[in-house]
């Protein structure tokens, strides 16, 4: 073995440690031991490799040693790592031992820590079995972490494939959660288009109003090309949340403001009175999530409904409208996943759809494969909205919606299915000339979308019918007849052969 991990041996023997709790726990809630578990062995690998760094550099002079150490990320504190945990894992009370060390990471690094472990309990009897089984379970959880293809120092695994690895696991905790994994993950290749979409650059603030686990905004931050950018990110569930700010720890993007809050009800992105405004807002909110709080939004304090209030069984609008709201004026971009109803339902949603298209700030509709999440087979579409298209933004002379069917851009696969490089390669590039490609792309004009009613269902606007080969019917029949001769000759030959064997017909 190098010394060297590849991102596949990392993945697999991560992946692997799942066997502790698989079929025992549900995969909604094992994913947070494993990925906590994950976490606490970087950063004990990491806190390892920087005091051997330091003790070669040092000798023995403990005081500097530890004013080094203090000025690193994040300090862990004595007798919390995970080698410690380790070596303490034939402890009757294991689960508790492993809650107060992670305490102690959390309340030495509140600035970045504060509330990340406060969802989970490896003492849960209810979780994790009573006593005895659950000591077995959390002994082999240590046991696996501390193979040698888990030994994460940055001499051996470099910080893109820790991330990397993070990922992955989601991405397979979902895959094994089904429906439930909605409210953490997007597909990698759906978060990639969405991001290259949005084309933040340089200097840009970035958001994500709905996080999930962060993946989405990790992806938008590579296209940046550079570290200069701000991350800003909104989510409703703890133990989601709670992924999120543990991914952009893995990600060395720790200064991510990640906000624990519901961004429909009590965003927790303000300055002052008023909601904080952004370069580039990215979203995979909920589909059509029910009593979002619909309610209250007649008097909403941030007036974000003044188009009209969407209805209380269906949030999408409230998503769509609260990242338009939070866009900067005149500049700011707008890529949001819905699904197709958002595109022609009518009542309220069709009353805001109409004053958006109105007020020029669609700039494109997506419409992507059926069956590339893992919590829902319906296809879905991506709308971009571009703020720079308002009466004083530098495309406020660009009045048409470009719309894309890349419904029919997928690798089929045995659960889902997949857009790969090329797939997005061409969305991209239909996007960024908005050329009109025959069966494929259409650029509509605003008196086109008003005469459909402001019905933005893709079909309207892109044929793709492909004419019926013409049938011969007299040929068919013909062909028909010679068929059913030849059948009888079969047969009767059959009959014969059977008749010279003694077989009665």
């Amino acid at each position: 073995m190098t010394d060297q991990l590849t991102q596949q041996q990392v993945n697999q023997t991560a992946w692997a440690a799942c066997d502790t709790f698989r079929g025992v726990v549900d995969a909604g809630q094992y994913k947070d031991y494993i990925l906590v578990m994950l976490f606490l062995k970087y950063i004990s690998d990491l806190w390892k490799d920087h005091v051997e760094a330091y003790r070669k550099q040092f000798g023995h002079d403990d005081a500097r040693i530890r004013r080094r150490l203090e000025r690193e990320r994040f300090i862990l504190p004595e007798g919390a790592s995970f080698y410690d945990l380790y070596e303490k894992r034939n402890e009757a009370n294991i689960g508790e031992l492993i809650n107060i060390a992670l305490e102690k990471i959390e309340d030495t690094n509140r600035a970045k820590l504060e509330g990340v472990f406060r969802n989970i309990d490896f003492n849960s009897e209810a979780n994790l079995g009573r006593v005895k089984d659950r000591n077995r379970r959390l002994k082999n959880l240590l046991e696996d972490f501390a193979k040698p293809a888990l030994d994460l120092s940055p001499s051996r695994v470099n910080e893109d494939i820790i991330g990397e690895c993070y990922i992955y696991l989601i991405s397979r905790f979902a895959s094994d959660a089904g429906k439930k994994a909605g409210e953490f993950y997007t597909p990698t290749a759906v978060s990639s288009l969405l991001a290259k979409l949005a084309a933040p650059k340089p200097g840009d603030t970035i958001c994500d109003p709905a996080c999930g686990s962060g993946s989405l905004l990790i992806r938008a931050a590579e296209q940046v090309g550079s570290d200069n950018f701000a991350l800003y990110g909104q989510e409703v569930n703890g133990a989601t949340w709670a992924l999120a700010r543990m991914n952009m720890f893995l990600h060395s993007k720790d200064a991510a403001r990640i906000e624990w809050c519901d961004t429909l009800n009590s965003p927790a992105l303000i300055e002052g009175d008023q909601l904080m405004k952004f370069d580039v807002v990215v979203a995979n909110p909920p589909f059509s999530l029910d009593k979002w709080g619909a309610e209250e939004a007649a008097t909403d304090q941030y007036n974000r409904y003044w188009r009209g209030i969407p209805p209380k069984s269906k949030g999408d609008y409230a998503f769509i409208t609260h990242m338009i709201e939070i866009a900067k004026r005149q500049s700011g971009r707008v890529a949001v996943i819905v699904p197709h109803g958002v595109l022609f339902r009518g009542g309220a949603e069709g009353k805001i759809r109409q004053a958006l298209i109105e007020e020029n700030l669609l700039d494109a509709v997506v419409g992507l494969p059926a069956n590339l999440f893992t919590t829902t087979g319906i296809p879905v579409a991506i709308l971009v909205f571009d703020r720079s298209r308002e009466q004083g933004g530098e495309n406020e002379a660009r009045k048409d919606v470009l719309f894309i069917d890349a419904s029919k851009e997928f690798t089929p696969g045995k659960t889902q299915n997949v857009m790969d490089e090329g797939h997005i390669a061409k969305v991209l590039e239909t996007y960024a000339s908005r050329a009109e490609v025959e069966k494929y792309s259409y650029k509509a004009n605003p008196e086109e979308i008003a005469e459909n009613d402001f019905n933005l269902n893709i079909p309207r606007y892109v044929d793709t019918f492909e004419p019926e080969e013409e049938i011969d019917v007299a040929a068919l029949q013909k062909e028909i007849v010679q068929i059913e001769a030849e059948l009888a000759d079969v047969r009767g030959r059959m009959a014969g052969y059977l008749k010279e064997l003694g077989v009665d017909v």
